[in-house]
């Protein structure tokens, strides 16, 4: 009886074995292949560029700012080079008058610093304010004629008027994000806009704010 129990197991274990054999195989051949597969999209991934933001190179950048839009074009020259989305004051409609109103102002300015390490990620600050807010604030009394008369002549001179009288100050274009209109009156880029546009803007660039 056990001679008989041992062979009809060694049986069943050689038919067992033929079976299995070639599933062991095929298990072997397929996880062979998937490794191959995987190497080859590898090799291939090594040897694709990649898509890094080209460095500008401008003769001539400006910056033009569409308020209602929220866009802000980078030119070169006459030659349109980017368009960004932008973020505002808290309260952007209209021209800015004074400290605190929460609005972007309005006008023709330039570049009259850049501060690489802002709370904001970069930052560049514009000449405001400029001669018409002066004029205009020295008429209605919410500034002194020697204000007025330090504004004009940090103009003359190409550098940063005063930013502490009630006309405010500290304007520029910075990083943080242009989710909304949320800044106290500057116009905000998202950071890797803003990285880019740093690159490119000199002191003395042109920027124009349009309504």
């Amino acid at each position: 009886m056990r001679a008989s129990s041992s062979k009809i197991t060694a049986s069943v274990m050689s038919k067992l074995k033929r079976i299995f054999e070639p599933f062991h195989y095929y298990v072997f051949a397929a996880v062979l292949g998937i490794f191959s597969l995987a190497a080859v999209v590898v090799s291939h991934a090594a040897n694709v560029p990649v898509d890094l933001p080209v460095r500008l190179e401008l003769s001539e950048p400006r910056v033009v700012i569409l308020k209602s839009a929220r866009k802000l074009h980078l030119f070169d020259g006459s030659d349109l080079v980017r368009t960004y989305d932008i973020g505002l004051g808290f309260k952007p409609v209209g021209q800015k008058v004074c400290e605190g109103d929460g609005r972007t102002p309005l006008g023709h300015f330039r570049i009259c610093t850049k501060n690489p390490d802002s709370a904001y990620s970069r930052f560049m600050g514009i000449d405001y304010p400029d001669p018409p807010a002066a004029v205009r604030a020295l008429r209605s009394g919410l500034i002194s004629p020697g204000e007025h008369s330090g504004i004009l002549s940090a103009h003359r001179e190409k550098r940063c008027p005063i930013w502490t009288s009630a006309l405010g100050g500290g304007i520029g274009i910075h990083g943080d994000g242009s989710r909304s209109d949320w800044t106290a009156g500057c116009v905000a880029l998202d950071d890797r806009d803003v990285e880019e546009l740093f690159n490119v803007l000199r002191l003395g660039d042109p920027v124009e704010i349009l309504p």
